[in-house]
């Protein structure tokens, strides 16, 4: 109770501006899982590493943005870019130069980024690499992960949460055109994929699962699902919205040797502004080529008003321009911060906890009911998610370090060494303070 009066006690301005936002929006946040008990502080400015509030608390954050913001929080380099961008203007509707730099950039990151369509959201790319896989292949049916999360496409709201045999919402129809697999294991997986093998269309996988609980996939099972559905002539589709530019200076999947067909990115490389992009072989691609197509053999793949817009392409090129020139400095930084992290969370807690993530990306899953491993979002969502968010609610309320409770955590090249003992210490008194 005293975590709750503590938090309350400081954030004053926030509930009552968070009174008014509840008057007028759909539980008074855009965006489900901004929303918290009692309710969320009202942010005011951010910079660096740092989340200020309404009521001028200072929060070192590790939800960077929902993992985008690999630079931290107003870069100079990407800030400058859009002053300067701002004054020629920031919506043309047109072709841009911007977009071309940005483009150029990805393929040459990006190896199956031989084609690229923009658009404003990862939602959008997710939707749109189902809808070009089902029309190049003429099948209807999409393959995804347990757990796995793609955006709120109708498409692929399914068997994101536990029990994943329950719809994921009302309104949502022909979900028996999607099918679900567990992750990391592939035998299991196979056995689902060839019931359905003469109409899969395609199998859209994260090769570290986000939102379904910061697991990554071993390369075995990546490589045996790649190689189903090349000889099942399926598109494979590796979702890298997360992941893109998160480890290193390109993709994950080509430090595994897979081949996809599509790749989906966003977060990362739109530098803090509003993008999804879908990345693809020319061959596949081509199938959204509209020019002297019948309505019958093309596959509309828009984009929308905002895409490939000056503003979010200035941010993205200015972004992943300074990731391409520190690259060998930024990512060994980040990288080596996140391992201390899970190390040292993992010695705070013992045996009470299993520690996910890979990289600058971490969660901590408090088990119970015998679980040892967490390997698959399954296992994620018989861990203790109310301890895991008294954990984080404590730390926003006591000691000024912000993580959306019960969500993973991202390090950003702001982030130092000195915040992470602090995020250490701060465990340990959480620890001390628990009756398990």
């Amino acid at each position: 109770m005293s975590v709750i009066l503590d938090y309350k006690k400081k954030t004053k301005k926030s509930a009552r501006l968070f009174s008014t936002s509840s008057k007028l929006h759909v539980n008074g946040v855009s965006h489900n899982i901004r929303f918290f008990e009692p309710y969320p502080f009202v942010v005011k400015s951010s910079s660096g590493k740092n989340l200020v509030d309404i009521d001028d608390n200072k929060y070192t954050d590790y939800w960077m943005g929902h993992w985008s913001l690999i630079l931290g929080h107003g870069p100079k380099q990407v800030k400058d870019s859009l002053k300067k961008q701002i004054e020629k203007s920031w919506m043309y509707g047109t072709v841009n130069e911007q977009t071309i730099k940005l483009s150029d950039l990805i393929s040459k990151a990006v190896p199956v980024a031989e084609k690229i369509r923009y658009v404003t959201s990862g939602t959008e790319a997710t939707m749109y690499a189902v809808r070009l896989a089902r029309s190049v292949t003429g099948k209807k049916i999409i393959a995804k992960i347990d757990g796995g999360w793609h955006g709120y496409t109708s498409d692929l709201l399914k068997s994101v949460n536990w029990p994943f045999s329950e719809s994921e919402s009302s309104g949502v129809v022909n979900e028996e055109k999607i099918i679900s697999m567990p992750f990391n294991d592939l035998e299991r997986s196979l056995t689902i994929l060839k019931k359905v093998s003469r109409d899969l269309a395609g199998i859209i996988i994260e090769p570290v699962l986000g939102g379904g609980g910061c697991i990554p996939a071993t390369p075995e099972y990546l490589k045996g699902i790649q190689e189903f559905a090349h000889k099942n002539k399926s598109l494979f589709i590796l979702d890298e919205i997360v992941t893109g530019f998160r480890f290193r200076f390109g993709c994950l999947y080509t430090t595994m040797k897979l081949d996809p067909d599509i790749v989906t990115l966003g977060k990362i490389v739109g530098g803090g502004m509003p993008i999804g992009v879908m990345c693809g072989k020319k061959e596949i691609m081509k199938h959204a080529d509209t020019t002297g197509k019948k309505k019958s053999e093309r596959s509309y793949i828009g984009g929308g008003t905002f895409s490939a817009n000056p503003m979010s392409m200035t941010s993205g090129f200015a972004t992943l321009t300074e990731l391409k020139k520190s690259k060998n400095t930024i990512y060994p930084k980040i990288n080596s911060l996140g391992k201390f992290t899970r190390d040292e969370i993992g010695k705070v807690f013992g045996d009470k906890v299993v520690i996910t993530g890979q990289g600058s990306l971490f969660m901590t899953h408090f088990v119970k009911d015998g679980i040892t491993e967490v390997i698959n979002s399954a296992q994620a969502a018989k861990c203790d998610s109310k301890l895991l968010y008294k954990y984080h609610f404590k730390m926003i309320a006591q000691d000024g370090i912000f993580f959306l409770p019960g969500k993973l955590g991202a390090i950003s090249n702001t982030h130092t060494k000195d915040d992470i003992k602090k995020m250490i210490t701060a465990s340990e008194n959480f620890q001390q303070s628990q009756i398990y």
